[in-house]
């Protein structure tokens, strides 16, 4: 089940990068070539990207892909180091609950008012449900990282460490032996 879910995840967010790269595509043609285009192109796109960045949060927590920093928490020894991810972990918790309940309120808000967007013809509530959507989505990752901090199974959130991966990359692209030396 968690594999169709990834791969729904995947697609999805792989559909709305897809979408907003051809609607702009095509603005910017009809725009410049044609001295036209679609009023409600911006709109749309704007939009996309929000559920974009809504489902990638959560996302990005499940494959480990947020950048951290963490050169300091590195230093600790092991005891606290899971001692500082718990506390990150239900601080994370907390703002995602908060954000959660306050996305609910607002998309409730519109609903009740009956807002349209300004260029769409759709109710605005419609557009902004992604954000209680994808805040429960990632309080739902977040308790995950946090329980397997708790369990014991990691020490901390899975984090990018993009300088281990350059100097990973520096080192395998580095030619072995001193050949071409002295050149």
């Amino acid at each position: 089940m968690e594999r169709i879910v990834g791969k729904l995840e995947e697609g999805l967010i792989a559909l709305l990068l897809a979408a907003m790269t051809i609607l702009t595509f095509v603005q910017v043609v009809l725009r410049y070539a044609f001295n036209s285009g679609f009023v409600w192109a911006l709109e749309a796109t704007t939009y996309m990207f929000g559920w974009l960045v809504l489902f990638g949060m959560s996302y990005g927590v499940k494959v480990g892909s947020h950048i951290g920093v963490d050169v300091l928490v590195k230093l600790l020894s092991a005891k606290l180091q899971r001692a500082v991810g718990m506390l990150a972990g239900l601080l994370c918790l907390l703002y995602a609950g908060i954000v959660l309940y306050g996305g609910y309120v607002y998309v409730d808000k519109m609903y009740e008012l009956g807002v349209e967007a300004e260029d769409l013809p759709i109710q605005r509530w419609l557009l902004i449900v992604i954000l209680p959507i994808g805040f429960a989505l990632l309080f739902v990752r977040l308790a995950q990282a946090t329980w397997r901090i708790l369990a014991g199974r990691q020490s901390g959130f899975r984090l990018a460490d993009e300088a281990r991966e350059a100097i990973e990359q520096l080192h395998e692209d580095k030619p072995a032996g001193n050949a071409g030396a002295g050149r």
